[in-house]
């Protein structure tokens, strides 16, 4: 499984369930990486999407403590055991965590790779991505500096040798 998220300085990744910048090359990035796979998020990141809606051509697994919540279009789980027993069901290279911080919390430790657009920027958040240098995840590669306005960032790829 792989980790997928776009942070800040500070590992931050938002702000009152909003991302704490949209950067078209980033948004792309997850895009065509997440096209045709299976995605994991909780119900505050599903909240978050245009409408409450699942994203298109992927398979949406929801986490949720909510017994009764029910989504057209996506898989509900309600423990972190269920969401691991329904991603046996696919290539678990063609698994993304997509957030929220809870959520990445959560499976950062079943997960080997972790693809982070770091972004050379401190942002006000109250969600944050957990450090993976302070975990001992190593940077496997990192893209040229790349540019948004005055937005300076990196693609990065970290990896988990467990």
């Amino acid at each position: 499984m792989k980790l997928i998220a776009a942070v800040d300085r500070n590992w931050g990744i938002g702000l009152n369930n909003k991302l704490l910048i949209s950067i078209p090359e980033d948004m792309k990035f997850f895009r065509n990486t997440t096209m045709g796979n299976v995605v994991v998020m909780g119900r505050k990141t599903l909240d978050s999407f245009p409408n409450g809606k699942p994203l298109k051509d992927r398979i949406n697994i929801v986490l949720t403590r909510d017994k009764n919540y029910k989504v057209d279009g996506a898989i509900v789980c309600h423990t972190k055991e269920e969401v691991l027993e329904e991603i046996e069901k696919y290539d678990t290279n063609n698994v993304y965590i997509i957030g929220g911080e809870s959520i990445y919390r959560l499976f950062e430790g079943e997960c080997d790779t972790a693809l982070i657009t770091k972004i050379d920027f401190e942002y006000e958040a109250d969600a944050f991505f957990p450090n993976l240098e302070e975990l001992g995840w190593e940077l496997a590669e990192e893209s040229e500096e790349q540019t948004y306005f005055d937005i300076i960032y990196n693609f990065c790829t970290f990896k988990c040798n467990r």
